[in-house]
């Protein structure tokens, strides 16, 4: 009788572990690279807006003028001048930050992870928009915590909803470490939370002494250039301003960063040098030096000209090719729209046939921790040109149109 072997590692798994799977979106990306495919899917920023030329200049001068540096091991908190044009950064944005409050992060992405290593404990909760960035979710979870959604409509999170929330929550004895949002143009919804309701959210979570961890990568992508009120500046004392470079100026540098009060500041700075032990300084003086010398908010600008002419013509497809009964959210700066599937239809199981027909996108399960959210499915504007858009929104208008007479011949009506 041969002698039954089991895996080594397997067994020695940390617990937190078990629950940890590839995201969805990450495996669709396989599929979705495909030159045949029409992606809609992905939230890669367009980088082709930049002038590659000259950020090879300026990476050539902090090579050739401070590669001492820039070659070299940095501190934990990250670059100090990169930390002032960060703050700059927040400012136009009419956010007050300190040098001295921010941590640089590998991309908006570590610093929600870092965020979560800090703060939560097996079995506390997070609460978060409904639906929310798949990113997030991985980052919490991965510390064991439970998130709890709070529904939104076109003007963000309900807060009426979240009072009734924290009080259920309290009520059954759990701990609420804090709410998670994304107010400007939110992954996956588009939506922006109104200035109104981001009062009062400050306001309820003042009253329960609950955190927020504001994350805002999409603000300066407004495609009329205008700004909302930043949660940190409502309530300064209780909320974690997370930000990135990823949409403003290039993903690849894996540039973001934390804005947090210094108790909160000198623990993540402790963890950073625990996970990496500190930033790239090349990136970061490439970032710095972009940022000091370029004129980066007509880049911006630039940035928002693109996306706008792109997701107009998402828009304007949809209008043509969808079925009455389908809805969708109008963004109004950002790259993603939400679209809501006729009655009885399921975008997961919707996919294997958009696939098929060469067009792909990301279902809306993926955005909810408790896996509901299958009538929905979010499409991204960002990265195909405008014709691709078109042909992409085409496709998948016929696998929609095909599904709903198979479904009527099937059983007389829609589900």
């Amino acid at each position: 009788m041969s002698e039954i072997r089991t895996d080594p590692y397997l067994a020695r798994f940390a617990s937190r572990t078990r629950e940890m799977s590839a995201s969805e979106i990450r495996a669709l990306f396989a599929v979705a690279s495909r030159p045949e495919v029409v992606s809609l899917a992905g939230g890669m920023p367009f980088v082709g807006a930049l002038d590659h030329d000259v950020v090879a200049e300026v990476t050539r001068a902090v090579v050739a003028e401070e590669g001492e540096t820039a070659l070299q091991y940095g501190g934990g908190q990250g670059y100090a001048p990169l930390r002032e044009q960060l703050a700059a950064v927040m400012a136009t944005e009419g956010v007050t930050a300190h040098a001295d409050d921010l941590v640089v992060t590998t991309g908006g992405q570590q610093a929600l992870d870092l965020v979560g290593k800090l703060f939560l404990d097996p079995g506390d909760v997070v609460l978060a928009e409904g639906p929310s960035y798949v990113g997030a979710l991985g980052a919490f979870q991965a510390y064991e915590a439970d998130v709890d959604h709070v529904p939104m409509d076109n003007d963000g999170l309900i807060p009426a909803v979240l009072e009734e929330r924290l009080a259920a929550l309290r009520h059954e004895g759990r701990t609420v470490k804090f709410l998670y949002t994304v107010p400007n143009h939110q992954n996956p919804a588009g939506v922006s939370l109104s200035t109104s309701r981001r009062e009062a959210i400050a306001d309820i979570c003042a009253r329960e002494d609950v955190l927020i961890v504001e994350d805002n990568p999409y603000g300066l992508l407004d495609f009329k250039g205008e700004l909302r009120p930043s949660l940190r500046t409502l309530a300064p004392d209780r909320v974690i301003y997370v930000g990135t470079l990823s949409k403003i100026f290039a993903a690849g540098l894996r540039v973001g960063w934390v804005a947090a009060d210094g108790p909160v500041r000198d623990k993540l700075v402790l963890l950073k040098e625990g996970a990496d032990l500190c930033q790239s300084n090349l990136t970061q003086l490439i970032a710095e030096r972009w940022f000091r010398t370029q004129p980066w908010q007509d880049q911006v600008a630039a940035f928002r000209d693109v996306y706008r002419e792109r997701c107009d013509a998402m828009l304007t497809e949809l209008g043509h090719e969808m079925p009455p009964e389908a809805t969708w959210s109008v963004p109004g700066g950002g790259f993603f729209v939400w679209l809501r599937l006729p009655q009885g239809l399921d975008s997961r199981e919707l996919l294997a046939k958009a696939l098929h027909a060469r067009v792909a996108y990301v279902p809306g399960a993926a955005f909810f921790a408790d896996g509901t959210g299958g009538q929905h499915l979010r499409l991204s504007f960002c990265y195909p040109t405008p014709d691709r858009i078109r042909e992409g929104v085409r496709r998948f208008g016929e696998v929609l149109r095909e599904e709903i007479e198979l479904v009527t011949a099937m059983y007389g009506e829609a589900r």
